[in-house]
Order: C-alpha cells, then structure tokens, then sequence
C-alpha cells in the first residue's frame, strides 16, 4: 500500500520547468498571432492573392514564438508539443502535415493532454488504430487536473460546441470542453459504454453532437 503514492506521482505529467519557461515565452507572441488571425477572418471578401498573402506574412510573424516552442517540444513539453501541432496544421502544405504533426500529437496524448486527442481525431486515423489509444483516452480524462493552468486552449474544431470557427480564427476550449471531446471520443472507441460516455460529455459541457448521438440510440 505504501507504493500507490508513488505509482500515482510517476503517472503523473512532469513537465521540465526549462520547457515551460520557453513555453510562456511564446505565449505573448503566440497571442498576438491569434488576434492577427482573428482580424483576417473579418475582412470582406478578400481576394485569393491577398488572402494569401496576409497568411504568409502572419506566418513569419510566428518564427519567433514557433523556435521556442520548438524547443519546448524536444524537452517533452506536452502543451508546447500540441501548440506547434496546430501550427503545422495551419501553415504547412497539406502533404506535409501528417508527418510533421503525429508524432507531435501523439507524445502529447500520451502524456494525457485533452487537446492533442481531439487534432488526432482529425488528422492522423493511424494512431487511433494503435492498442495503446484509448488507454490515452482516459489517461487525457483522469490528468485533466493536472494541465488546468494551461486552460483556455485554441482548437481547429470542438465538435461539442455548437458554434462554429470563423474564417481562419481557432476556437477556444475551457477545460471541461476538451474532457467532453474525450468523452465524445471514448465512445466512438467503446461501443459497450457509449451512451454512458455520451452522457458524460452532455454533463460536462452540453456537447451538442453527443446529444445528437444520444437521442439517436434511443
């Protein structure tokens, strides 16, 4: 009995306070980006060529913010490691983005960051093939705690929420958001239990596809 202390703390995220340094670093700039963005999505009906143009010029703006997450993700920094995921995914070529985000996303996951399990869903199917996923699953629910400082969170979609994202501005989660995705999530992996995970996300935060699916199985 005097070992379950322990086994619970290793089970725990520990975060390098080195990385986490580099990672509020890039938060300011990382910050600014996004008000950038969400100014863009604003403009009426801009040109293909301007549009572009405006999204090239954001995505230099971010070097500085993206080196240092960068390094925060080689030290195993799980919110730094997603935060450069949605990067990839924003400003990469689309042939690119699996290999650059996946590995990303999955050391994320696995580290039981809510988030990274919902840009998998969307982005890289072969992980959620692998034996250890939902175990990741309910890892991302059982540590949620553990990351609430990190909390409001950009996102490429909450399929919980019923508003949508505008133009090229992220959505932003609470917590209690992300651990309804996962919940979403669970029971698209676990077909025994997934009005009870349904259920779940409705609690949580009202997650209107779960509703959906819910009312559908009755």
């Amino acid at each position: 009995m005097c070992l379950l202390p322990l086994m619970a703390w290793a089970d725990e995220p520990r975060i390098d306070p080195h990385a986490d340094l580099l990672y509020r670093q890039a938060l300011p700039l990382l910050q600014s980006a996004d008000t950038q963005s969400s100014t863009l999505s604003l403009n009426d009906r801009p040109s293909e060529k301007d549009l572009m143009s405006q999204v090239q010029a954001l995505g230099r703006s971010l070097e500085p913010a993206v080196n240092l997450l960068q390094k925060a993700a080689e030290l195993n920094h799980p919110v730094a490691q997603y935060r450069l995921a949605l990067h990839y995914i924003t400003y990469l070529p689309a042939a690119e983005i699996s290999s650059a985000v996946c590995p990303l996303l999955d050391a994320s996951l696995h580290q039981g960051f809510a988030p990274a399990a919902l840009a998998v869903e969307g982005w890289c199917p072969n992980l959620r093939e692998q034996a250890g996923y939902r175990r990741a699953l309910e890892r991302a629910n059982s540590q949620a705690s553990q990351f609430a400082a990190y909390y409001p969170q950009p996102a490429i979609r909450l399929q919980c929420l019923r508003e949508r994202p505008k133009g090229l501005a992220m959505q932003w989660g609470r917590q209690r958001d992300f651990q309804a995705e996962v919940y979403r999530l669970l029971a698209s992996v676990d077909r025994v239990h997934r009005t009870q995970y349904f259920q779940k996300a409705v609690d949580i935060n009202g997650c209107a596809t779960a509703q959906r699916h819910l009312i559908s199985l009755n």
